[in-house]
């Protein structure tokens, strides 16, 4: 009697950020059959191994084997990865994927292509752009033919400014100055330090220097610098409109790499930042694509990224349109 041999799920995605991993192991229908969560993916502080062992610790949680013998988890492994900056370091992270055996082929993408490809309208030719802005701020844009455009984003020595983080740390340079009397005026002096329970920002300066302060509550300053920015802060505001206008440069720019700035198509927002739905943020951008690339069509993602790389496994595998239809439904 012959062996029977289960038909392997055809897709497993990953989606990997710096602060966290998720993983969903996809039927051929399109529905989730185990998604599953563990911390950030940060090769460059960790090491390639190091920081595939975190993508090991997901699909662990989502109850799936994946110690290297246990055999392919799937016919497709689509991961989707913070820090895979350069075509080396994709080919190194795919190199280390491949070798657990999770699956029977690998393609490993900058986490911004998941943003695009969730935000492309179900059954449109992948064109288009996308500009995410959490943690960082990156940019990507794809064409049918296969052509992309893309930046380093790996900081200010790759000509970055702003993300979660970047407009931080302006907050605070800004607050420090207004108190000292080196700067203007902000009201970002009170609330910043407030917010993380200190009475002025010499406290907080000295709390942030010592590492009295959590590395992870900084993030909570950027919904501070939003929130005196809408109140017309001067100073915040500045920050928030510098905010938009590098979103439209990137955007502009990438379409105008690829040839799209006379063609009506997407630009994909996500991320933290953009996913907030900021109306002074979101007012600048619409303005200045208005009249840098007025034939875009600005969407925002709020679906986790996670779905953009399940639907990149999809179209590898050559899934039809209902299939990628409910998957869509299940993540909304």
């Amino acid at each position: 009697m012959g062996v029977t041999r289960v038909p392997l799920p055809p897709v497993l995605a990953i989606d990997a950020g710096n602060s966290k991993t998720d993983v969903a192991l996809l039927g051929p229908d399109g529905s989730v059959l185990a998604t599953g969560r563990a911390g950030g993916f940060q090769p460059p502080r960790t090491g390639v191994a190091a920081a595939v062992d975190v993508l090991a610790e997901a699909l662990a949680s989502a109850g799936v084997r994946a110690d290297g013998g246990a055999g392919p988890v799937a016919q497709h492994v689509s991961a989707c990865l913070a820090n895979a900056d350069f075509p080396v370091e994709e080919r190194l992270l795919a190199d280390e994927i491949g070798r657990r055996g999770w699956g029977r082929a690998t393609a490993v993408h900058n986490d911004t292509f998941a943003l695009l490809r969730a935000g492309l309208p179900a059954g449109a030719a992948p064109r288009g752009v996308a500009v995410v802005c959490g943690a960082g701020i990156n940019c990507v844009g794809m064409t049918p033919d296969g052509r992309t455009a893309r930046f380093p984003a790996v900081g200010r020595i790759s000509g970055d400014w702003g993300g979660g983080g970047g407009l931080a740390e302006e907050a605070l340079w800004f607050a420090a100055r207004a108190e000292d009397g080196r700067g203007a005026a902000t009201e970002l002096a009170r609330a910043l330090p407030a917010r993380l329970g200190h009475a002025s920002m010499a406290s907080l300066i000295e709390a942030l220097h010592l590492g009295e302060v959590p590395a992870g509550r900084r993030h909570e300053l950027t919904p501070v610098l939003f929130e005196v920015a809408a109140a017309g802060d001067p100073v915040a505001l500045s920050l928030v409109h510098r905010q938009a206008d590098e979103v439209v440069a990137m955007a502009a720019v990438a379409l105008g790499r690829l040839g799209l700035l006379d063609e009506e198509v997407p630009v994909v927002l996500g991320g933290g930042v953009l996913a907030a739905r900021h109306p002074r943020l979101d007012e600048r951008i619409a303005a200045g694509l208005a009249e840098r690339a007025p034939h875009a069509r600005i969407t925002v993602v709020t679906a986790p990224p996670v779905l953009g790389a399940a639907l990149l496994g999809l179209d590898a595998v050559g899934a039809p349109a209902p299939v990628h239809g409910k998957l869509r439904a299940h993540f909304g």
